[in-house]
């Protein structure tokens, strides 16, 4: 039996992804510039993993480990945007990479695009780390979570907000401001044990489908633009809620989150009708009846993961009803830190 010999270090990376407790939607252009949004959001232990591993030719490959798909091109080529893999190749290009040696990408996420827990940023956060550490750049988390952004939205175009690279790259729980042409990042300094209290009460349930957010996106957005009134006043109140939630975190007042979290959703359903469906309806009015105070959907809405905040001794109850009802039912655990990235050793035959 062959002894793996080492060889040159790969580069690796990790970023969390989060839920969204209240906010979301007043990162959505053009809302920040017009009137400025905020978003409570925390970092879970699920993640966005990449490595990069040097090569000694031309050549640069990117290999997702989630769909099987590799994509393998000249770094002298100018990649073609064609839907396989235009996150990592826009990575790429737009951090100045084609100027050095080939290198192989192989990049993998606990959760699926589309499933509300920004993992599609998480990945582009990744990304970013990889490529920064191969390119000896040296990037604040800010700088980091900036070009995640301008890959995703302006780079390829995709719809979308701002809080799901800055809650990657940062980490922990955090009450983020959209201030038109800055985003300020406000760690929150949560005790210890009210984030034990909350982990026993919070509960992610999968609706079993993901969603296109972009859809879901652009028709808030045109509905904020035509000013009707019922979305305006949505994202106005959500704004108000995140900073009440921020609060009621802070001092350890959780029913109170628990019961903000309701308020959030019943406003959320106001910036679109596509956000919730007649299934999200009935698995959330029948965790209240059992014993939720309240819950969301993570992300832009219409599936993905229902997070709900349930009286602790009627959490099993909770659960056991959403399964029953098809959901796949799992804890919430938080994670405090943001992108990491390391040194780790491949080895060939």
């Amino acid at each position: 039996m062959g002894v793996g010999k080492e060889t040159e270090l790969s580069i690796r990376a990790k970023a969390p992804l989060r839920v969204s407790f209240a906010g979301g939607g007043t990162d959505v252009p053009p809302y920040p510039e017009r009137e400025g949004g905020c978003v409570l959001n925390a970092t879970i232990t699920s993640y966005a993993y990449g490595t990069l591993q040097p090569r000694k030719d031309e050549q640069i490959r990117i290999v997702s480990l989630d769909y099987g798909v590799a994509v393998d091109y000249d770094r002298s080529e100018i990649p073609i945007y064609d839907g396989n893999l235009d996150l990592a190749k826009a990575a790429i290009s737009r951090l100045g990479m084609v100027k050095v040696r080939g290198f192989d990408l192989l990049l993998h996420s606990e959760a699926p695009p589309g499933s509300g827990l920004g993992a599609s940023s998480a990945v582009a956060v990744v990304l970013v780390g990889l490529l920064k550490e191969y390119g000896e750049l040296s990037l604040t988390p800010y700088e980091i979570a900036d070009l995640a952004y301008r890959v995703e939205r302006e780079e390829l175009q995709i719809a979308g907000g701002l809080q799901d690279q800055y809650a990657a790259a940062f980490g922990g729980f955090n009450f983020i401001e959209f201030l038109g042409d800055r985003v300020v990042v406000n760690p929150l300094r949560v005790r210890q044990d009210i984030i034990n209290e909350l982990e026993y009460s919070l509960l992610l349930c999968y609706t079993g489908k993901t969603r296109l957010s972009a859809r879901i996106i652009d028709d808030q957005v045109s509905r904020y633009k035509t000013h009707e009134s019922e979305t305006v006043e949505g994202m106005r109140r959500l704004k108000e809620i995140a900073v009440e939630m921020k609060n009621a975190l802070l001092l350890g007042e959780l029913s109170a989150f628990g019961e903000l979290l309701d308020q959030a959703w019943r406003n959320k359903k106001k910036l679109s009708t596509r956000i919730t469906s007649p299934f999200i309806e009935q698995m959330y009015e029948q965790a209240r009846r059992d014993g939720a105070l309240g819950g969301k959907i993570t992300g832009a809405g219409g599936g993905g993961y229902l997070l709900l905040y349930c009286r602790p001794e009627q959490k099993h109850a909770v659960a056991q009803r959403l399964k029953k009802m098809g959901g796949t039912v799992s804890d919430v655990s938080f994670s405090q830190f943001g992108l990491q990235t390391w040194r780790g050793v491949s080895t060939s035959a």
